[in-house]
């Protein structure tokens, strides 16, 4: 799968476990879209929420464009409608209030048809344990492919 990143959500691996993941279109206007282009979006401490039985995704920043119109500003940190099947949100609602898990978004890219497209991931919340014995793993790898390295050279 062919796919140009926009934004990652890094923090959202490092504070969640995430247990599924599904790909939603999102609703966007025209300078947005261009705005995305130029990878002015930040996916930081964003989240999604339920209303009214659609899921939007809240607190996603998209910078606009000085080139874009001028007279029409739309704001950066607007709620934003996701575009999912009805089952795949059926499903989601259900999880996400019987087991109290969260929906955060992970990465905002375009796929092979050119199309904007945001991953989010049901997610589960990390203890502070379970985050220092991820960081300790990825310490020993790094230190481990580094030898390796060294090693080979």
């Amino acid at each position: 799968m062919a796919m140009n990143l926009i934004a990652q959500n890094k923090k959202a691996r490092h504070d969640y476990e995430i247990l599924q993941t599904f790909e939603a279109g999102i609703v966007l206007q025209g300078s947005e879209v261009k705005a995305l282009r130029a990878k002015r979006a930040n996916l930081k401490d964003s989240y999604c929420r339920f209303i009214k039985d659609e899921l939007f995704v809240m607190n996603m920043h998209i910078t606009h464009l000085e080139t874009a119109y001028r007279s029409f500003v739309p704001d950066t940190r607007k709620p934003r409608k996701l575009l999912l099947h009805r089952k795949e949100l059926n499903k989601l609602f259900a999880q996400s209030t019987q087991e109290s898990l969260t929906i955060v978004p992970l990465m905002l890219y375009f796929n092979e048809k050119n199309k904007a497209k945001i991953s989010i991931g049901l997610a589960k919340g990390k203890k502070l344990h379970d985050k220092r014995a991820d960081l300790k793993g990825k310490t020993l790898d790094r230190e481990a492919k580094q030898a390796i390295k060294q090693r080979n050279h």
